[in-house]
């Protein structure tokens, strides 16, 4: 697409500078008019029904849609959201089978999305530590294939839309601006509690004594202001002082494209 990179260099320049939600949301929908797209959507995967202060929701998506969405709770299963927690980067809407295996329900979901006037879209996946995650989707009301050079606009837009909806939230209701920082032995200690090793067991992994590894175990825990393990270490894998694969070791098993959607076309 000839002059999209242009574009989406304009919006980001503009994104630094944007002071309300309003005027985001303005900025957005007119950048998304000139990408080609109908809609957009900017939002964190959450319970929408709920009106938290530091919830990102906005977006110019058909209102019969958007009351549906929300009221029936279709967002607990919905493809896209389901779909950008499996990748970093953008991914056009015809794509979904390629990073889930999509449920009958959702093939329901995008299909009533059609018919609403969400036809075909791009999405942006955001993946903050310690936030939930979100995304910022552009969607149009035909059928189009996207050029690369579309995508990739749509991309920079998207990434620099999610920032300054976050800095937003941030002067209207002030978040934490870093994570808890745990020491090396306590994020050594809740790796191992988080796999189910006792005391005693960490003490003779890490050789050390068994009260010495309560003592780093309630520091951690204290440093969170929680009330015990088990939130102590959603804590950690959330804010990504420790990870899932240090957790359980185990990878993502992709089957080939060609098998993937031969099971969600039954």
């Amino acid at each position: 697409m000839e002059g999209a990179f242009a574009i989406a260099r304009q919006f980001a320049e503009r994104a630094f500078h944007f002071d309300s939600q309003a005027e985001l949301a303005s900025g957005l929908e007119a950048c998304a008019l000139e990408l080609g797209f109908s809609y957009f959507a900017l939002l964190h995967h959450v319970d929408l029904r709920k009106h938290w202060q530091r919830m990102i929701r906005i977006d110019n998506y058909p209102a019969g849609w958007t009351e549906r969405f929300i009221g029936s709770r279709l967002f607990l299963e919905d493809p896209v959201f389901c779909a950008s927690l499996m990748t970093n980067i953008g991914f056009p809407w015809d794509s979904i089978g390629k990073l889930i295996r999509v449920s009958r329900t959702q093939r329901q979901i995008l299909e009533a999305a059609r018919r609403e006037g969400l036809n075909c879209g791009f999405t942006v996946p955001a993946h903050i530590p310690g936030e939930a995650h979100g995304s910022c989707s552009f969607a149009c009301a035909s059928a189009r294939t996207f050029s690369h050079d579309c995508m990739l606009a749509a991309q920079l837009v998207g990434s620099f839309a999610f920032q300054a909806a976050r800095r937003i939230c941030c002067a209207r209701c002030p978040l934490r601006l870093q994570a808890v920082q745990l020491t090396p032995r306590q994020r050594d200690c809740v790796e191992l509690v988080a796999q189910g090793k006792t005391d005693w067991e960490i003490a003779m992994i890490l050789g050390l004594k068994e009260d010495s590894v309560t003592k780093v175990v309630d520091a951690a825990r204290r440093r969170y202001d929680v009330a015990n393990r088990t939130e102590l270490v959603v804590a950690a894998l959330f804010d990504g002082q420790i990870s899932f694969n240090t957790v359980r070791h185990w990878q993502y098993q992709f089957a080939p494209c060609s098998s993937v959607n031969s099971r969600t076309s039954r």
